[in-house]
């Protein structure tokens, strides 16, 4: 019995970066072995046992034959005669197929050393092509290690690009395409994900709205990149510098859905996407199963972006009726990642870059104002029934023209 840490945590040594998480392949045991010295099982496919002390995942070494379509139609063999290199031949890229034993050497029988010297990401084997996960996956890697100047290999490319055309990707599930999706969010520079999974073919078939949104032009003055799907990638960079939050980041991806249902002879012209847009962002939404609070603030950061945009010429009572219809009252958090997704928009943008965008500044102080109004004194009034919130409604009109005074 001989045990090797493997993958991710390896691969991140040898980069010099923080090691998250640790995984370990078990060489030569049987899961009887792993319960006797007091391994807790885990794995529900194939063997994985938890650590009686430290609680970290050690697998059996394993190998996998397709036997089905999607990424769980595998048979698995974790007989102790399957060696290490057979265990991380079937691993996804070569950086990810490395290991290391006891004694800090390392085991690279697939030269992951040289492509990470190389800042490439390439598969192992053709086996890659029996788990159309992987293509997602490779484009998180793009994503993750895009500031050290990694690249997908241009075969592993080509190779992704085949596993989408022969209907792969269509057997994943939400929940699978989504956590890849989510974590890819969450990277430095989720936009390299989205454009990786263009390039192969992927981003039609599981994101059908955002990709139609390439080729479709905005006026130049406003949007001197032009190009609708460009805007996109480009606010996605913005967002990220701004918050670490996936419903934020997740606004910021669909918040211009519309303009790809907007009619082509209104060209560059795309008055009205702000509402045409919600219908694109529920069916996105369920079909990845994103979480209601990513769903919600996309909705809302589709419908009032352009208001947030032109805060400065909205009336009074068109400010409070955005603020009511966003909850700001009960969601006050919520309403403040709104405006980071609306300044993240703003700036994404040639040119634009860094602009300070005082409009999301001037909507919270008119937040701040309206909120200090105080219905017990509408109420100590004698105000009753729908009174009360049309005394509540008017004074709040009348503070954040008060607030519109003294800043304009």
């Amino acid at each position: 019995m001989q045990q090797y840490l493997v993958g991710g945590a390896v691969r991140d040594k040898l980069l010099g970066r923080p090691i998250k998480d640790r995984d370990w392949i078990v060489v030569g045991s049987t899961p009887a072995q792993m319960l006797d010295l007091g391994f807790q099982p885990v794995g529900a496919d194939f063997p994985v046992f938890l650590h009686p002390k430290t609680k970290e995942e050690y697998a059996l070494a394993r190998t996998e034959r397709k036997i089905g379509a999607g990424y769980t139609g595998f048979s698995c063999d974790a007989s102790q005669e399957v060696t290490l290199e057979e265990d991380l031949l079937r691993r996804d890229l070569t950086i990810n197929a490395m290991a290391m034993d006891d004694n800090g050497n390392i085991i690279d029988p697939y030269n992951g050393q040289t492509d990470l010297a190389n800042k490439q990401l390439r598969h192992v084997s053709a086996a890659f092509s029996e788990d159309p996960l992987r293509v997602l996956r490779v484009a998180r890697f793009a994503a993750r290690y895009h500031d050290l100047g990694f690249n997908i290999a241009t075969e592993t490319l080509s190779l992704m690009q085949q596993m989408v055309e022969s209907g792969e990707l269509n057997h994943l599930t939400a929940e699978r395409v989504w956590q890849e999706t989510a974590r890819a969010l969450l990277e430095d520079h989720p936009e390299v994900y989205f454009e990786n999974l263009r390039r192969c073919g992927a981003l039609n078939v599981w994101f059908s709205e955002l990709d139609i949104l390439w080729g479709i032009p905005n006026p130049a003055k406003w949007h001197p990149e032009v190009d609708t799907g460009i805007h996109i990638m480009m606010v996605l960079q913005q967002v990220a510098k701004l918050s670490d939050k996936l419903p934020v980041r997740y606004a910021a991806l669909v918040h211009d859905l519309g303009k790809g249902l907007t009619p082509i002879d209104n060209w560059p012209s795309h008055h009205g996407h702000e509402k045409l847009g919600l219908s694109a962002i529920r069916e996105l939404s369920a079909r990845l199963k994103a979480p209601n609070d990513c769903r919600e603030l996309g909705l809302l950061v589709s419908e009032y972006h352009s208001h947030v945009h032109r805060a400065f010429d909205l009336k009074p009572s068109t400010i409070l009726g955005m603020l009511n219809r966003c909850d700001v009252w009960r969601k006050p958090e919520r309403f403040a990642d709104l405006l980071l997704a609306c300044k993240a928009d703003a700036r994404g943008r040639t040119s634009f870059e860094n602009i300070p965008y005082e409009q999301a500044d001037y909507i919270w102080q008119a937040y701040q104002a309206a909120v200090k109004v105080d219905i017990k004194l509408i109420l100590d009034k004698g105000f009753s029934g729908a009174q009360i919130k049309k005394q509540l409604d008017q004074q709040r009109i009348n503070v954040i023209a008060e607030m519109k005074k003294t800043i304009t």
